[in-house]
């Protein structure tokens, strides 16, 4: 598809992906953002950067757009999950690895949101996206852990500002290949879509136009002699951060075949990979602090005691 949009009178800032998927609701937001990055969506004849704030008349362009795909939520009562918490406001989930968490282009299964939306169906009028309804965060898909889900526009805008304002703590358990030679640390390496590897996230030395900026915070837990247990504590959060920057800083995660470099010796592996989402802290609409934890699945704590 060929198309030319003009941005109309703005009365405040918005950014260019936000601005498309409002204009062009049948594309996933996923899909215009690698429109833009790929150079198929430009401004006044320019390449931007996805999060490029447009101006009041600017001229943009889409060439060469594929046609949507249609993908559409579909209640299913039967997905797995564990409900942690439940209050007017917000669900507290503990997904379980292999679980999708919002429909999307590629995903021919049911997902978290489908589950969801089966028993509490006014989440589908929550948040911006209706792929995504009532999601401020997720979750990779051999993740685990914990997820908060608002229920109405209230929370979901007071969370969002919460992660846009780095006040959410969410902590994570990871078991890497290696010896680190540090017990704490911070790596802040932005990250990239990778131009070689559509699924996959690129660190860079340094930040550039097509960068986000991404600080992971680690501490070692425990170590044995091939594989070390970390805590790991965002201050963003990106796709695929703790697993692009512990693969960066050259220990990926145990069981990631996406980072793993292919003639690393340590194969062994709990069939999934190692990263837990254990702690997840936030403040309700009270003004309270809200803070929840999640052990260790058993095909995780299992891996660990075959270790001792």
């Amino acid at each position: 598809m060929n198309k030319s949009l003009s941005a109309p009178e703005l009365h405040e800032p918005t950014r260019l992906d936000k601005f498309l998927h409002a204009a062009l609701p049948d594309y996933s937001r996923s899909v215009l953002q690698r429109a833009i990055r790929e150079g198929n969506i430009t401004v006044n004849d320019k390449k931007v950067v996805v999060h490029h704030w447009l101006k009041s008349g600017d001229s943009i362009e889409l060439k060469n757009l594929a046609e949507p795909i249609k993908i559409t939520v579909t209640p299913n009562k039967d997905v797995p999950y564990k409900l942690i918490a439940e209050t007017a406001d917000y669900l507290i989930i503990d997904k379980p690895a292999g679980l999708v968490v919002h429909p999307a282009a590629g995903v021919n299964e049911p997902t978290l949101v489908d589950g969801l939306i089966a028993k509490y169906p006014e989440i589908a009028s929550v948040g911006d996206d209706p792929l995504r309804p009532g999601i401020v965060h997720r979750l990779d898909r051999e993740v685990s852990g914990l997820l908060v889900i608002t229920r109405n526009n209230q929370m979901y805008e007071h969370l969002k500002k919460q992660f846009q304002d780095r006040t959410i703590d969410k902590e994570y358990v990871g078991l890497v290949i290696g010896q680190l030679s540090q017990p704490s640390g911070t790596i802040n390496f932005p990250l990239a879509r990778s131009k070689r590897n559509h699924g996959k996230i690129a660190a860079r030395n340094k930040a550039g136009d097509d960068t986000r900026e991404a600080i992971t915070h680690y501490a070692v837990a425990k170590q044995w002699q091939k594989v070390t247990l970390l805590k790991l504590k965002l201050e963003t959060g990106r796709t695929h951060q703790i697993r692009a920057h512990l693969a960066a800083l050259g220990y990926p995660l145990v069981g990631d075949q996406l980072y793993r470099p292919p003639k690393l010796a340590f194969k062994n592996t709990p069939g999934r990979i190692f990263l837990h989402a254990q702690t997840l802290s936030f403040t309700d609409l009270s003004s309270q602090r809200q803070t929840f934890s999640s052990p260790l699945p058993k095909e995780l704590s299992d891996f660990l005691n075959s270790l001792s």
